[in-house]
């Protein structure tokens, strides 16, 4: 990329695991890149091999507090987004969703910024339709245990696009499906990582309710590409936009991929579901098709295989400070772009 093409990008959030694999693929890019994080849940492991690179920046802050800095595009992605983290102090979980998104959308007015929010599929509660789109309203409990994520993530769209309606701010808003991949935290209490970790320590796979429940599972790298595409689309286009993997699979049928995958000997076994623990879930992206050409390109076994092999390191004290990034960008999606643009 040339010199002059480059941005200075903020990624809030940016020592989490979207937020530093967003830092890699932007810096790949030939962006300038400034990550803002309070390391709430986010980890300096994960952009330590980024904090020699001459393009890269590291401040230490809560998004709940404004920010003066200079940059050209925002991503937010601050806020914890898996339930143990965010149900730990469900104040502060609100607090970043909404104090967060207003902080930022005022040093994007101020700016003259585009900004992108990072928001999720937990919009949409546990849905009534199936698949979801994104002109589905959602079945969301207002005051139950998720509601601080849920609620606080539903109120930042409606400040994104009143600050589009009323200020001209040019927005994106992304609803990210359940995404999964290297540098997920191994006790965030997700599927993916509750699975691989109790599989690789030999330990029962903790299924809730009857297992018959779906999620749909994007590798983060795919993930990570829809966010770019969708921050480089048009100024008409603002979103909302599922991004997310439309192949759906039961907890049963993941607990048991994974046990094979690790070669464990463990067993299932099951406990009650969660207060409003959605039953199905899964993305129409027919939009981000359309609108972005994207579409994931990894399939859960390569996924898994990756993610799983991270795991197997962390725990042998494998995963380094100089670890690199996936490869960005990664071959899957330059094969994915000759498929959808000949």
């Amino acid at each position: 990329m040339k010199e002059n093409d480059s941005k200075r990008i903020l990624v809030t959030g940016g020592a989490g695991f979207l937020g530093s694999h967003l830092c890699d693929y932007l810096l790949a890019k030939g962006h300038d890149v400034l990550c803002v994080d309070n390391f709430y849940t986010g980890s300096k492991r994960n952009i330590a091999h980024l904090l020699v690179h001459p393009r890269f920046e590291l401040l230490r802050h809560d998004v709940t507090f404004p920010l003066y800095v200079e940059v050209d595009e925002i991503y937010n992605l601050a806020c914890p987004a898996s339930p143990v983290h965010y149900q730990n102090d469900p104040v502060q979980t609100t607090k970043t969703s909404v104090h967060g998104a207003l902080n930022m959308l005022g040093l994007a007015k101020r700016l003259k910024a585009k900004i992108l929010q990072a928001s999720t599929s937990e919009v949409y509660g546990d849905p009534q339709i199936h698949p979801q789109d994104e002109c589905y309203w959602g079945h969301v409990n207002p005051i139950g245990l998720r509601s601080c994520y849920d609620e606080g993530k539903r109120c930042a769209e409606t400040l994104f696009m009143d600050y589009r309606r009323q200020h001209k701010l040019s927005v994106k808003i992304a609803r990210i499906f359940n995404t999964y991949g290297p540098r997920m935290h191994p006790n965030d209490g997700r599927v993916v990582s509750n699975f691989i970790m109790q599989a690789l320590a030999g330990q029962p796979l903790t299924v809730y309710g009857d297992g018959a429940q779906t999620r749909s599972f994007c590798y983060v790298g795919d993930l990570i590409d829809g966010l770019y595409r969708l921050m480089e689309s048009p100024d008409g286009f603002c979103g909302p936009v599922n991004l997310g993997n439309p192949v759906e699979h039961t907890m049963v049928e993941l607990a048991e991929r994974v046990i094979a995958m690790c070669g464990s000997g463990s067993d299932i076994v099951f406990q009650p579901l969660p207060s409003d623990d959605p039953v199905r879930r899964r993305p129409d992206i027919a939009l981000a098709r359309d609108m972005l050409g994207w579409e994931p390109a990894v399939g859960l076994a390569d996924g898994l295989e990756r993610t799983i092999d991270y795991f197997r390191r962390l725990q042998g004290g494998g995963v380094q400070e100089e670890e690199t990034a996936p490869p960005y960008l990664p071959q899957e999606h330059a094969m994915q772009e000759q498929r959808l643009h000949g």
